[in-house]
């Protein structure tokens, strides 16, 4: 009988479980619940072992907040809550709480071409640095170091670093949002929120009130032509897009490859692959030659973070990954 861990992809939306089998790392008996529906995590993982058929001795749940110590508190959802307590109440032998990028970042040996889209570069070099970054709720940020016999990642909240405009019409845009929200991470235009920041930005600089859309809203009637200037709201996105994930490869020299993950951008595939990403991804001036080669792919996997959370338990037991 396989021999069975569960794992969780929590984010500030949804709180995604499922079993991983310890020998290969297949994932199974995925179930998907609203993060709202739900007093505390604990209660979500309790309702989803109770329709379970098999023993769990040991978990990994990823989830997308800064883990520092014992006690975790969402950055983007009121959940909060202490490991070693949730550990104890759900009868555990082992409780892995990690970053959800980092999740993501334990994906990558495991995934195989099928489930990524190249947007330009070379060939990722293998034991290279690798990137991983992605919007969603908010903008996850992680990086993955590869050796012959172990994959360590090494997960941060690189989200959160400054907004750094690079145009007179992105100044304007960061000083209408400054009035709003005071200082300006990238988390705050390269999410779904920060959808709807770049879109309100641009109204709000032609001295025009936005409307009170919704993420949703900016991107269909962007696709739809609809709206002037929620295309130019996702338009704006992509690009930031872009030269957010060169500074991340410039920073580590992440020739393994750049990886984007994050369920926003596969809503908008198509105009995403027309956009101006990959040429903001190599503007950095006197180094763009050093970012030509650099590939980037969009993980098209559904669920990665599971994925990755059970590869961090198998290595953690032991298991090879590569």
């Amino acid at each position: 009988m396989p021999n069975f861990i569960l794992v969780g992809d929590v984010g500030g939306t949804n709180a995604r479980l499922a079993l991983c089998d310890i020998s290969d790392g297949t994932i199974s008996h995925i179930h998907t619940y609203s993060a709202n529906d739900y007093a505390t995590l604990e209660d979500v993982i309790t309702h989803y072992l109770e329709g379970q058929h098999v023993t769990v001795n040991e978990a990994c749940i990823a989830i997308a907040c800064p883990i520092t110590n014992d006690w975790v508190d969402m950055t983007n959802h009121s959940w909060a809550f202490s490991i070693s307590s949730m550990q104890l109440n759900l009868g555990l032998t082992n409780l892995e709480v990690i970053n959800d990028f980092k999740a993501v970042s334990m994906s990558i040996p495991m995934l195989k071409e099928a489930d990524l889209l190249k947007f330009g570069g070379g060939i990722a070099e293998r034991n290279k640095p690798i990137t991983v970054y992605g919007a969603g709720t908010g903008l996850g940020v992680c990086h993955l170091v590869q050796t012959e016999k172990q994959i360590i990642s090494l997960p941060g909240e690189g989200g959160h670093v400054d907004f750094a405009p690079n145009s007179e019409e992105e100044d304007r845009i960061l000083s209408a949002l400054r009035s709003e929200h005071g200082r300006i991470s990238y988390e705050r235009v390269l999410s779904g929120p920060g959808l709807v920041n770049l879109y309100k930005g641009i109204v709000k600089v032609d001295g025009r009130i936005p409307e009170k859309l919704k993420p949703k809203d900016v991107t269909d009637r962007a696709l739809s032509n609809e709206c002037t200037d929620c295309r130019r709201a996702l338009s704006l996105f992509c690009i930031l897009l872009g030269r957010f994930g060169g500074n991340l490869a410039l920073t580590m020299g992440t020739f393994g490859g750049v990886y984007i993950a994050g369920g926003i951008v596969p809503r908008f595939l198509d105009f995403f692959k027309s956009s101006g990403f990959r040429n903001a991804f190599e503007d950095k001036g006197r180094f763009n030659e050093y970012l030509k080669d650099i590939p980037v792919f969009l993980i098209t996997h559904p669920q990665p973070g599971l994925l990755g959370a059970g590869a961090h338990m198998r290595q953690l037991l032991g298991h090879s990954l590569r």
